[in-house]
């Protein structure tokens, strides 16, 4: 998958600044697409230059002029082909996973302190996404907006991503009493 058919889904919601983009691509998109403001910004001057998005610029007193970035029917079909295609398998590259994979010959300490901060973050982002679950919802019952939200993609998206994080704080669990078990037991 490309940053692009990221953004292309993201502007589905409607016209947005970079700004606005990069500020909903950190809330919604980060559970499973990774992206620093400045590629985002990169990306969209690619995408304006091959007619899948375009953008106005917006007039502003007492801030800089912002531009307003939308779909095209051109960037519609890139979605739709983007869509229609098997996704390609998912692979895991974690580099905390390289330190647990070689915890017995390394610092014990030092990966325990790891996957402590990995929870720690992980809690953030639950925390993050429970705050984005229930303003998705807007007071209606999951079932409610399911059936009657214009859009279900980013609230399946976000489950994904909860259900993810709350692993995270399974496995951290896990990991932790076994590692802090062998460290008594060399002691």
């Amino acid at each position: 998958m490309s940053l692009r058919n990221a953004v292309l889904a993201a502007l589905l919601d409607g016209e947005a600044s970079g700004y606005d983009l990069a500020k909903n691509f950190d809330a919604g998109v980060a559970n499973f697409w990774m992206a620093t403001p400045q590629q985002l910004y990169r990306e969209l001057e690619r995408m304006a230059g091959e007619g899948l998005i375009q953008a106005r610029v917006v007039q502003q007193e007492r801030r800089p002029n912002k531009r307003l970035f939308s779909l095209t029917d051109a960037g519609r079909r890139a979605l739709r082909e983007f869509t229609a295609a098997p996704p390609r398998p998912g692979a895991i590259r974690d580099e905390l996973m390289v330190k647990v994979q070689a915890v017995d010959g390394g610092d014990v300490e030092a990966v325990i302190e790891a996957v402590r901060e990995r929870m720690a973050w992980a809690e953030a982002k639950v925390a993050r996404f429970e705050r984005l679950r229930v303003r998705l919802l807007a007071g209606r019952t999951e079932g409610e907006h399911l059936a009657e939200a214009e859009r279900v993609g980013p609230y399946l998206t976000l489950m994904r991503g909860l259900e993810f994080e709350r692993e995270n704080l399974r496995w951290g669990e896990r990991a932790l009493a076994v590692l802090e078990a062998r460290r008594s037991r060399v002691e």
